[in-house]
């Protein structure tokens, strides 16, 4: 699927005032996004994914806990469907769940996600709503519990994708749609390159 990229100016411009950069590729949001948030700004992002998802039928939302709750909430509030977060430990109290691992770069390790079968299941259309794309192994984890269930993947809204980490050309180069609210196309030498439009 072709990329159609539109930056959402509000974001691309918080991220080049507040946006901070570490070694080995990591951008720090957690000033207005991941840590501490910014209401305002969390608002006008998930009204901009209602309307990039508008011409999709949509009864659910899902997300990885924990940085995509905030989001995926306000997402579904705007569209008055029911928000599901995967977790990313079993519970001892869920027994009918579907399950499967992902790799977090971030944290350079193995986890397993799981969701109840209550929750997600055969006739849902689901939008999954996440902060970061970069690999896409979050994204890949959610594909296999939408499968697992019998569901439909409708659609993936992130707020920002790291582009050099190809997750968003896998994905797209799937079918799905996917929309993210700024790209970001480097972070060699700690610089933040944002992508300015459609390329």
């Amino acid at each position: 699927m072709t990329l159609h990229y539109k930056p959402f100016a509000p974001l691309v411009a918080r991220i080049r005032e507040d946006g901070k950069c570490l070694e080995g590729g990591i951008l720090k949001v957690d000033s207005f996004i991941n840590h501490q948030i910014d209401p305002t700004l969390l608002q006008s992002m998930s009204i901009e994914f209602v309307r990039r998802f508008a011409n999709k039928e949509i009864n659910k939302i899902l997300t990885i806990e924990a940085s995509g709750i905030a989001p995926a909430i306000m997402v579904g509030f705007l569209l008055n469907v029911p928000v599901v977060f995967a977790k990313k430990k079993k519970p001892s109290t869920m027994d009918n769940m579907l399950v499967t691992e992902v790799f977090s770069f971030t944290k350079n390790k193995s986890y397993t996600v799981c969701c109840s079968k209550d929750f997600l299941g055969a006739g849902d259309k689901v939008l999954f709503i996440d902060d970061f794309l970069a690999n896409g192994n979050a994204a890949k984890g959610i594909i296999d519990l939408v499968n697992q269930a019998g569901a439909t993947l409708a659609g993936m809204g992130f707020i920002v994708e790291k582009s050099f980490q190809h997750g968003g050309d896998y994905l797209r180069d799937q079918g799905y749609q996917v929309e993210s609210l700024a790209i970001i196309d480097s972070l060699d030498n700690c610089t933040i390159t944002l992508r300015s439009n459609q390329r």
